[in-house]
């Protein structure tokens, strides 16, 4: 057989071939067992030979090849257009928004910023040194049991509040000092409608000549009824913590029962908001601040406890699960 024009007649063949179909019949005619190529192969007695007829045969197998890929994109694009009309507008893709942790978090700077705090984000990986000992946590304290810290090693621990915020801020900044720390923390808290082992907290410091237990309630009312809206009670309690002295507790009435009693506020009407109080002069000093100079106030409260109290959530577990039917409602 003449190897150059098979060659040119397959290859004539295959570029006048315009659907799949007429370029399998090519190529069963040039490529096929009984085609003419393939009994010379099968016949051939010398070396030179056997190399043209194989290089005939890679020429026509790749040009099949690339005809091959022509015609299926063009047949694609022919049937997309049989049943997709592309000049009609396109579906609206679904749209997400924050999560409500995330939307509380937003208002609660909203709300410092504007009485000129600024917000700070610090290592959710911390050492005793600045989780305990700086903010004189005694050394029987239940907070540096096992059962109640993640404790990492022997002095590193997954922080359990965001109060290592207010060292940081003191050694980093000379008074007066108006600051709110936000993140997340993470304690050994049995799973129930108002703990969870992991929460967001945001904690606030003010530091500066003459603060009074009064400028701190003045503070936190104006912070809850912005959160909360003026229909909400708020109170405070005297209460223990190692690093402010006097110490108190705000409450907030509880908006699922209206103050007569629940299972999300264990029947007394009230929800804890966390923990506030004028600072210690011992924590004062460890930051390098002068308490004969200077005194100042802290408080810290826990997002998911405002998000539930916001939107009368009875179950903070919620908040965590991811589920959508929940989520879509905020």
């Amino acid at each position: 057989m003449d190897a150059e024009a098979y060659e040119q007649e397959a290859l004539d063949a295959i570029a006048r071939a315009s659907s799949p179909e007429e370029l399998d019949a090519a190529r069963v005619r040039y490529l096929g067992r009984r085609s003419e190529l393939r009994l010379a192969l099968r016949e051939v007695r010398d070396r030179e030979t056997g190399m043209e007829l194989n290089r005939v045969r890679s020429a026509i197998e790749d040009a099949f090849e690339r005809k091959e890929e022509v015609l299926t994109s063009a047949s694609g694009a022919r049937a997309l257009e049989a049943t997709i009309d592309i000049t009609l507008p396109g579906d609206r893709l679904p749209r997400g928004h924050l999560h409500p942790i995330t939307q509380i978090r937003r208002e609660v700077e909203d709300a410092f910023l504007g009485l000129g705090y600024h917000v700070r984000y610090d290592r959710e990986i911390e050492t005793t040194e600045y989780n305990f000992d700086k903010l004189e946590f005694p050394p029987w304290h239940h907070a540096r049991s096992p059962r109640a810290t993640f404790f990492l090693n022997g002095d590193v621990v997954l922080r359990t509040e965001t109060s290592p915020s207010q060292i940081l801020e003191m050694e980093e900044h000379e008074p007066p000092i108006y600051m709110v720390s936000i993140g997340r923390c993470y304690r050994r808290d049995t799973i129930d409608a108002t703990h969870y082992p992991i929460f967001h907290q945001f904690e606030g410091l003010a530091i500066d000549r003459g603060i009074t237990l009064a400028d701190l309630k003045g503070t936190l009312l104006h912070v809850m009824r912005a959160l909360f809206g003026e229909d909400r009670a708020l109170r405070f309690r005297t209460h223990y913590f190692p690093f402010t002295e006097p110490s108190i507790e705000p409450d907030v009435s509880c908006g699922i029962c209206g103050g007569k009693g629940c299972r999300t506020c264990r029947y007394s009407g009230w929800l804890e908001m966390g923990g506030a109080g004028m600072v210690d002069p011992a924590v004062l000093e460890n930051g390098r601040i002068d308490p004969e100079e200077w005194s100042g106030f802290a408080f810290g409260c826990g997002l998911e406890r405002v998000a539930q109290l916001r939107h009368s959530i009875p179950d903070i577990r919620v908040l965590w699960e991811n589920d959508l039917r929940v989520l879509r409602q905020f």
